[in-house]
């Protein structure tokens, strides 16, 4: 639904020709969400612009036939199903080497292609659940929480990309096996060392403390809130003229990272205090001019219209015969080149035309 999509997605964007084989009935993302632009499904063109489909019936001979006639001429195939269904439909490198000898093929399944939990379904939330994501989200002593989007699939989707062009670089090809449980116990990476290492698990800090850094969290202003994310010394110092407080530049709670960290509940208090007297706004214009690291804390829409992601091309309009299908662009930028954005394909629209390029012979 998402991972897989949102892989072939990405190498679409970037000019690859990506053909997304479907069944009959389609991809389940056609039919996700309330919102449609004529026969465009919104979930589904999120995830699917730039790309071809073709309805192929893997389990019957004929569709078999074409899968391989389409390998010989591909670079990688992205499998996004379960490990039983990967190998019964003969989509794995075993099964097609002889087709193609440095074919890249990529299983993105929830747990691997190996394992006790091999086979078991998994969806963004299960993998967030099953590797302490949600139990590391939310305030202290609150019931767990699910991050605010898909975090573990978007993540799954572009581990697969790199997979795709590590197996293209190194020209050999083969078997490429990327779980989504495997990649956030990855991206819990120091938190996880952490633990390892000391055996003292993780715990939930007030307002989205870091578990290293003080201040780093959210604070409350007159008006909202603001993000504040202080490492360096030096940060400190001008983070204390900014407010008017140079004082705790040397006071020996507060000048060092260590100190702060250690002092973390009597500082963030004395911060609290200092920042609900004015509004966001006003504490921006004095902290960003100072260097020190900081932001409003918008919601999603803010975000859409700044003059940041216009002047990043992150919001683009695909016209299509129906009117603009309006969505978040590709975050790879390659200078001198414009990305070109083509509409998601209707099921099975491209069916023809690649038949037609990848025709049945005597030796196949």
């Amino acid at each position: 639904m998402l991972a897989g999509p949102y892989c072939g997605m990405l190498l679409a964007d970037l000019g690859a020709e990506v053909l997304k084989i479907e069944t009959g009935t389609g991809d389940i993302g056609r039919d996700t969400g309330p919102h449609h632009l004529g026969p465009y499904n919104i979930y589904f063109a999120s995830l699917n612009r730039n790309k071809k489909s073709i309805i192929l019936d893997l389990k019957s001979d004929d569709g078999k036939e074409q899968l391989h006639r389409l390998v010989r001429s591909a670079d990688a195939l992205i499998t996004n199903l379960r490990p039983v269904a990967i190998e019964r439909l003969g989509l794995t490198y075993d099964a097609l080497k002889h087709i193609k000898s440095n074919l890249t093929c990529v299983a993105l399944t929830g747990f691997g292609l190996t394992g006790p939990f091999r086979n078991y379904p998994a969806y963004d939330y299960i993998i967030q659940a099953l590797c302490g994501v949600m139990m590391l989200t939310g305030e202290p002593g609150s019931p767990p929480v699910r991050l605010g989007y898909s975090a573990v699939d978007n993540s799954g989707g572009m581990m697969a990309a790199l997979g795709v062009l590590a197996g293209l670089v190194s020209k050999r090809g083969g078997q490429f096996d990327i779980a989504l449980y495997d990649i956030m116990l990855s991206q819990l990476n120091y938190v996880a060392a952490a633990y390892l290492q000391t055996g003292n698990e993780p715990s939930r800090l007030p307002s989205g403390g870091h578990s290293y850094f003080v201040p780093a969290q959210i604070f409350a202003t007159a008006d909202g809130h603001v993000a504040i994310f202080i490492t360096h010394d030096s940060f400190w110092a001008g983070f204390c003229i900014a407010i008017d407080h140079p004082q705790w530049i040397d006071d020996e709670r507060f000048a060092t990272m260590h100190a702060r960290s250690k002092n973390r509940n009597f500082v963030v208090e004395q911060i609290s205090t200092v920042l609900r007297q004015q509004d966001s706004a006003y504490w921006l214009d004095r902290l960003l001019p100072k260097g020190v690291v900081a932001a409003g804390v918008g919601s999603m829409a803010d975000s859409l219209r700044t003059k940041q992601t216009e002047a990043r091309e992150m919001v683009v309009t695909v016209n299509t015969q129906y009117g603009p299908l309006r969505m978040v662009g590709n975050p790879i930028k390659l200078q001198s080149v414009t990305t070109l954005y083509a509409p998601p394909p209707l099921l099975g629209e491209h069916s023809e035309e690649i038949r037609a390029r990848h025709p049945k012979t005597d030796a196949t």
